[in-house]
């Protein structure tokens, strides 16, 4: 099966840096080429929602899709926003499978960061989006990048490798 590629867009004002620091961990961890998009999306005013302060995910993914050229498989958005879904305060990141559409933030990822702690975060949550694209579900071990984080420290405690059950589960998805 020939390899899967993922663009990434930025959208808002992420710096180019961590979106280029994505690259080498998607390929590495999830065997899914990469390529930063040529155009960026402004910050989504569209996707607002001034009742939570917050930008809805299904609206930005929504404006990625039709980003993806010939030879591109899916796409992932990086933004700074303080992303949700409905039925949760809020989300690191989103992905729709059938849309081959992820968005990932920034926004809570940073509480106590650094800027190398930032992009070890950042790259674990894309790289478990791109899971998500590529067919994965979430997966009860704490230490796999699959495992559902719900603060910046289960981030912090994930590694940026699949457990041995996911590898084994994204090789059949593979075949």
């Amino acid at each position: 099966m020939p390899q899967k590629t993922l663009l990434l867009v930025s959208v808002g004002s992420p710096t180019a840096s961590l979106l280029k620091d994505l690259q080498d961990p998607v390929a590495a961890h999830m065997g899914t080429a990469s390529v930063l998009a040529k155009a960026a999306l402004p910050t989504p005013a569209y996707a607002f929602n001034k009742d939570r302060s917050q930008y809805h995910c299904n609206a930005i993914m929504r404006r990625l899709t039709p980003m993806m050229e010939a030879g591109q498989h899916l796409v992932l958005g990086l933004t700074d926003v303080d992303l949700f879904v409905p039925d949760s305060p809020f989300v690191f990141g989103e992905a729709d499978r059938e849309s081959r559409t992820a968005v990932v933030s920034v926004f809570r990822l940073r509480q106590g960061a650094d800027g190398e702690h930032l992009r070890r975060r950042v790259q674990v949550e894309v790289v478990h989006q791109t899971g998500h694209l590529l067919g994965l579900s979430y997966c009860e071990d704490p230490r796999c990048v699959m495992f559902f984080a719900q603060s910046p420290q289960d981030c912090d405690r994930k590694q940026l490798t699949l457990c041995n059950q996911c590898r084994n589960e994204l090789h059949k998805l593979n075949r």
